[in-house]
């Protein structure tokens, strides 16, 4: 018999939290904001803001790359966890939730790290390719439409250099990938992509139960 990873009731959860998490006002403040909001569901966990910012660390990453931006808790943790002379790109649509994202930046000081690009973010991606930028990229998340996954995915490859890695977020799509009554676009595109990245020999894979499930993909060198 496998041995399973520990189940998370809510008491051990917390405990989780207190002796893990790190978190401070400006992240909490930003929390706070974004959870008021229609869709403050999209925002993702503490403590997989808190990993990404050390998997950035870890790797010395400098260049690093989000493909969903929202209100900004992700890339606020990145851009903190980037060298002063770090760059990050975000990709989104949304001038009104890129606005929180910005004002955040700008309180953390990390405001000169970031460059936001609005628009659709195949163009976006499509014109880093074209302008060079391949194999330049040490870190890569996606966290945006769901059906688009593949096409963010196939890009960021391209962008990252080999033994950078791309974070995907959403991937266990609240357990729902994994019942087969749901066929809804969305769980769909996940299910495919999940399988798409077991059978991709071009990266080492690990899938982790953080957040709402968090796939990570190791450009092979």
């Amino acid at each position: 018999m496998s041995v399973r990873s520990t189940h998370l009731t809510d008491k051990l959860y917390d405990y989780l939290l207190a002796v893990s998490l790190r978190d401070d006002r400006l992240l909490r403040r930003l929390r706070r904001e974004t959870a008021r909001m229609p869709m403050g569901g999209m925002q993702i966990s503490r403590e997989q803001g808190q990993f990404m910012g050390l998997l950035v660390e870890l790797m010395g990453a400098k260049k690093a790359l989000e493909v969903g931006t929202f209100t900004g808790y992700s890339s606020l943790c990145v851009a903190r966890a980037l060298p002063a002379d770090g760059r990050l790109v975000c990709c989104d649509v949304s001038e009104a939730f890129t606005r929180i994202a910005r004002k955040y930046w700008q309180e953390a000081g990390v405001a000169g790290k970031v460059t936001l690009e609005l628009g659709p973010a195949l163009g976006t991606l499509d014109r880093l390719i074209a302008g060079s930028s391949a194999g330049s990229f040490d870190f890569a998340f996606i966290d945006a439409d769901k059906p688009n996954y593949r096409n963010y995915y196939e890009r960021c490859l391209e962008l990252v250099r080999p033994g950078g890695l791309i974070a995907v977020d959403n991937v266990l799509w609240g357990g729902r990938v994994a019942d087969a009554r749901k066929k809804d676009a969305d769980t769909k595109a996940i299910r495919a992509f999940n399988k798409r990245l077991k059978e991709d020999r071009r990266i080492l894979l690990s899938v982790l139960p953080l957040g709402d499930g968090l796939s990570l993909a190791l450009k092979r060198r």
